[in-house]
């Protein structure tokens, strides 16, 4: 548990490291994370900066977690810990930067966190969440919906 816990604190910087490679398996569309938010299944993660999350709105129901924030590591871990029936997909702006978290968590033995691969406005993986006409809400909602003990409801 400490050396995961090492891991996710030092995590924080990955936006700052380019991504190479493929995806593989292990990827939901925009789509199926709505349907498995509504669901109750999914909790879905927007790791993008906060000026992103002010830009273009914040996919409805996600929980913004900054992943170039200092607590970024140690909050993640915590989403993971404290909801053990719950699947867990990240999502950033056209899937680079949660397909490498994804694959780096994954290396770290940190398995089954999912990646929206196309993200929120679309890439080379499908048209995105914004594209797709599927619900945002404001970047101060959703930080101010974010529960502080980081447990679904």
């Amino acid at each position: 548990m400490q050396n995961r816990r090492s891991f996710l604190m030092a995590v924080g910087g990955l936006a700052l490291v380019p991504t190479f490679g493929r995806a593989d398996a292990g990827h939901l569309t925009a789509q199926a994370a709505m349907d498995g938010m509504a669901r109750g299944e999914l909790i879905l993660i927007d790791i993008r900066r906060p000026e992103e999350w002010q830009q273009t709105g914040v996919a409805k129901g996600a929980w913004p977690l900054d992943m170039t924030a200092r607590g970024f590591g140690p909050k993640l871990l915590a989403v993971l810990e404290r909801n053990p029936n719950r699947k867990i997909a990240i999502i950033c702006r056209t899937g680079n930067r949660s397909n490498y978290l994804r694959g780096v968590l994954a290396k770290n033995g940190i398995k089954g966190v999912l990646d929206v691969a196309e993200g929120m406005a679309g890439g080379p993986r499908g048209k995105g969440w914004i594209p797709s006409g599927l619900p945002v809400v404001s970047g101060a909602e959703a930080v101010e919906a974010l529960p502080q003990d980081l447990i679904a409801q």
